[in-house]
């Protein structure tokens, strides 16, 4: 009998390709340092823009699309700024129109003001007391601070007058004192005001009509001088008078010698403005 040939079985192994994925992450990685370096650079566009530019960049994301396209009205292009159109910036209720407080802002501006002549103040004692040439006339200086500003005045003493009897011509150390306080009064901004003050005894010279009116105000005028030659600048004086003797430093005795006196005040800003209106 005639053997039925067997049937052939063919197995195939199909092999699948494995995909290597070690460079997913190297794109991944990409991406991220993309995102910094974009992130970085809208940090440094923000912190390099002014405010005012910030505030229109703002704006412009605010605007509605169709308002943008139809040219219509943005928040700071509208006539009123108060949600609900009212244009009453005085009402009392409801959004209301801020108005400064220049109250405020004065005495804010004279408090520092004063805190300025305060320092100066304790720059003139320091460099007194350090300065071993003007230190033993101490108590010939007086500086004060008063409404219209910071004071120093140089006042004669019974044996050591600023000036020669009757004349305009300084004394050695009073030109010393007076060039030290020019070089502290070269850096401030503040204006200068001189006056001359005379005791009660009349004029004894032998010029006509000339009395301690004049005296006063040609001395004042020669300390002004002396100021300028220690090195303050020459615009800062503003003002120049003789008193003669009717603002006595002291009123119970019009012939001490105290009364013989050159006042320089470092002005106020609003002592400076009363000058100029007058």
């Amino acid at each position: 009998m005639k053997e039925k040939p067997k049937p052939r079985i063919v197995v195939k192994v199909i092999r699948e390709r494995t995909v290597s994925r070690s460079g997913v992450w190297k794109i991944a990685y990409a991406d991220f340092v993309t995102a910094m370096m974009a992130f970085f650079l809208l940090m440094w566009l923000l912190s390099s823009t002014s405010a005012s530019d910030l505030r229109q960049i703002a704006e412009y994301f605010k605007t509605p699309l169709m308002v943008a396209l139809s040219g219509g009205e943005t928040e700071n292009t509208s006539p009123t700024r108060i949600n609900g159109g009212d244009t009453d910036l005085a009402r009392q209720s409801g959004m209301q129109h801020r108005v400064p407080d220049l109250d405020a802002a004065k005495r804010e501006l004279a408090l520092g003001e004063a805190r300025k002549l305060g320092l100066l103040k304790e720059r003139l004692e320091r460099a007194i007391s350090s300065d071993p040439s003007i230190k033993k006339f101490r108590k010939q200086l007086l500086i004060d601070i008063t409404e219209n500003g910071l004071r120093i005045q140089i006042v004669d003493d019974k044996n050591r007058p600023m000036f020669d009897v009757g004349s305009t011509l300084l004394q050695p150390y009073a030109v010393e004192i007076l060039h030290a306080i020019g070089r502290l009064l070269g850096d401030v901004p503040n204006r200068i005001s001189l006056s001359g003050h005379t005791d009660a005894t009349p004029y004894q010279g032998s010029e006509r009509n000339y009395n301690n009116w004049d005296l006063s105000i040609d001395r004042a005028n020669a300390s002004r001088r002396e100021l300028i030659a220690g090195g303050m600048d020459p615009e800062k004086v503003m003002r120049v008078i003789g008193l003669a003797s009717a603002v006595p430093l002291d009123r119970k005795d019009p012939f001490d010698p105290i009364n013989r006196r050159i006042s320089i005040i470092v002005m106020k800003k609003d002592a400076e403005n009363a000058v100029v209106q007058n």
